[in-house]
């Protein structure tokens, strides 16, 4: 079975490259190892798909600069925003994230589902791609033996059921007619008492694409099982890192406060030096620290963790207050606290109750200490408490928290590093190792921050590939 343009992966860039190609009136395979389209799309935007920002900066993005410059003059966010409309999806804006008006992901990847059947694109889910090779066309040239690439075969087993064979009918047609292909046929019954096979085929192509991600999610579908091939056809890859994930800290003081969620700010220290910070809504949980502030300065986290060096983060658990404000506010707290009252009361209305004790004790105080109890010890109770307080300000603003690992692939939405860049055309994503070679999204040494910028990544590497592999 031959195809012009052959996808493998279909994410949120493979679609988005299948579509592209398709629409240059091409042939079109998109190849899956899961049994739905788009699985992470349904997991973007706790479900309502943030799928591109109108804040689309250089500095959102991290990784090879001049591959993600192609955001800001290819295929931008207006181009993404114009596009779902024109596939049938309104979309609204709030403060900067664009999110289809249904607030369902499910609404992107049913979109893009009915424009790939309108293209007449094949899709071919289930299917496992065993071996990649290269056709070549020889031309010999003094006496040097001298070739250029034609085309692709792909050599691939399919999973096809009773329910499967239903839902993919132009597969199923193809397969039917494919008499010559080497098959093999497993059978056996699912839950469903649906009969699965598994089929071989053989496909051909004159541009191929991979767009099968990294190891984020790995449920999902990315789970790095396309390396190998990759690495038959001689590229080679950076250093992979998890990112967008939740980090675990040294110290027990987190299971203490496991669950607080407080407005504050995380900022990345090396040698002293803010390397990156940001603020917003921190979550503690039992293994450390998480929440968007935390994915935000992920990358940072990695790459130092990956130099092998201490990592310190430093939190602001008040940052729409000012130290000064906070001293004079705990000061009137002190000063309506009854006598007998233990003096971590003061944080009441200020901080989550579940933080008081811990910030006591990284301040080296006892929370326990009452009015009374300092007028007992013939300790001046207005330097005690000025002293108190100025350390518990300083605790609350300047809290500080070794990083040790962070969660892993398994729970990260993203990863950084990917193919190395100098093996790829930054203007057309083609492989410089072999023509008619592409690679899209997460494969390439892109990543961005929270809020709509990896999925506009994958839109626009999606499109480029798509759009040059079909010339």
């Amino acid at each position: 079975m031959k195809y012009d343009v052959i996808i493998i992966g279909a994410g949120a860039s493979g679609i988005m490259a299948a579509i592209t190609a398709a629409r240059q009136n091409k042939s079109v395979l998109l190849i899956d190892k899961e049994n739905k389209l788009g699985k992470k799309i349904y997991a973007t935007g706790n479900g309502k798909c943030n799928f591109t920002n109108a804040y689309m900066k250089k500095e959102c993005f991290f990784g090879n600069e001049e591959l993600s410059n192609n955001i800001f003059g290819v295929f931008s966010e207006k181009n993404v925003i114009d596009f779902f409309n024109k596939i049938g999806v309104l979309s609204y804006e709030k403060n900067g994230y664009y999110y289809p008006n249904s607030n369902q992901a499910s609404s992107i990847v049913t979109a893009l589902e009915l424009e790939l059947m309108r293209c007449g694109v094949t899709i071919c889910l289930n299917s496992s791609v065993l071996e990649i090779k290269a056709i070549k066309d020889v031309r010999p040239c003094d006496s040097i033996s001298e070739y250029i690439i034609k085309g692709y075969t792909i050599e691939n087993v399919a999973d096809v059921s009773s329910a499967g064979l239903e839902k993919n009918k132009k597969i199923s047609k193809d397969n039917k007619h494919n008499k010559n292909s080497n098959s093999k046929r497993n059978s056996n019954k699912s839950n469903n008492n649906a009969v699965t096979q598994k089929r071989m085929f053989l496909y051909e192509c004159k541009s191929l694409i991979f767009a099968t991600g990294l190891l984020a999610s790995p449920k999902l579908g990315s789970d790095g099982s396309s390396f190998e091939l990759i690495q038959k056809l001689g590229h080679t890859f950076t250093s992979i890192l998890p990112v967008l994930c939740g980090f675990y800290c040294k110290g027990n003081a987190f299971k203490k406060m496991a669950g607080v969620r407080v407005k504050g700010q995380i900022s990345i220290l090396d040698n002293g030096k803010v390397l990156n910070k940001n603020t917003g809504e921190i979550q503690i949980t039992d293994y450390g620290i998480s929440g968007i502030p935390v994915f935000q300065v992920s990358h940072s986290i990695s790459e130092l963790l990956l130099s092998k060096k201490t990592v310190m983060g430093e939190i602001d658990f008040l940052t729409d207050i000012s130290a000064e404000n906070l001293k004079q506010c705990l000061k009137n707290n002190a000063l309506i606290l009854p006598d007998k009252k233990e003096f971590k009361y003061i944080l009441n209305g200020i901080l989550p109750d579940k933080m008081w004790n811990e910030l006591f004790n990284y301040a080296k105080m006892d929370s326990s200490f009452t009015k009374k109890g300092i007028i007992k010890r013939n300790m001046s109770l207005e330097k005690t408490i000025n002293d108190m307080i100025n350390k518990l300000v300083d605790s609350i603003k300047h809290y500080q928290v070794i990083i040790e690992k962070s969660r892993g692939y398994e729970f990260a939405q993203a990863c950084s590093g990917g193919i190395n860049s100098n093996e790829i055309d930054a203007n057309t994503l083609e492989s410089t190792l072999y023509n008619n070679l592409f690679f899209a999204g997460e494969l390439l040494d892109v990543d961005g921050i929270c809020g709509g910028y990896n999925l506009q990544w994958a839109w626009t590497s999606g499109y480029i590939a798509g759009l040059n592999a079909a010339k």
